[in-house]
């Protein structure tokens, strides 16, 4: 997995999915948070239950979707006026871009709060080609914005993933979680190189300097 950090960080298809690529990266979360802790920073691993593009003009961006229990955490944690999350570092999970169908991109994001010492893993699962147009806009604007919200339960919810997602991940997902209940609170998080988040292939084919271009 790829380290990439992002300086301007202020504070899914639906997942989790069957693919073992989304276990490992949950593995690499909680492993990358231990080593936090180990040099006293108060760090908490945010798993999603679904991740999607959302095109909403108040939240532009990837949604994310968290137990009420997550959310209630992080709520707490950026209540707290003296913390500021003025950093991030990315983790990119490389895949086969050779893949005619390869659709799936995998990222572990670590929002930081460099003076009080304060981290969030955040893993992120997300298609490609629903996610082109936020993340083209994106790339244009050098901002990629992260909304977090709390996934209230239903009748008969007891917490477990959709088996609706668990499809072959190569599989073109909605861009929108129509389904979903409108949160009417959510954390949101600024990252000013969204770039950190693609193939460098992928970046090159929407900006139009692909090789073989004139």
């Amino acid at each position: 997995m790829t380290r990439r950090t992002d300086s301007e960080s202020s504070i899914t298809d639906d997942a989790p999915i069957t693919d073992p690529r989304w276990t490992d990266l949950l593995g690499d979360a909680r492993a990358i948070a231990d080593e936090y802790r180990e040099t006293d920073w108060n760090t908490v691993v945010v798993e999603p239950l679904s991740v999607f593009p959302s095109e909403r003009s108040e939240r532009f961006g990837l949604a994310v979707q968290v137990s009420e229990t997550e959310y209630g955490l992080l709520e707490t944690l950026v209540a707290d006026e003296t913390v500021t999350f003025d950093e991030a570092e990315v983790y990119y999970r490389a895949t086969d871009v050779e893949e005619p169908r390869e659709d799936r991109r995998f990222a572990l994001v670590v929002e930081r709060d460099t003076t009080n010492q304060q981290a969030i893993c955040l893993p992120l699962t997300y298609s490609l080609s629903a996610a082109q147009s936020v993340f083209e806009t994106a790339l244009e604007e050098e901002e990629l914005l992260v909304h977090v919200s709390a996934r209230p339960s239903t009748a008969g919810d007891d917490g477990a993933a959709e088996t609706e997602t668990d499809s072959a991940p190569d599989e073109t997902p909605e861009t929108e979680a129509d389904d979903a209940p409108d949160a009417e609170e959510w954390v949101t998080f600024s990252h000013g190189n969204p770039s950190l988040f693609l193939e460098e292939s992928d970046v090159r084919a929407w900006r139009g300097d692909s090789k073989g271009e004139a």
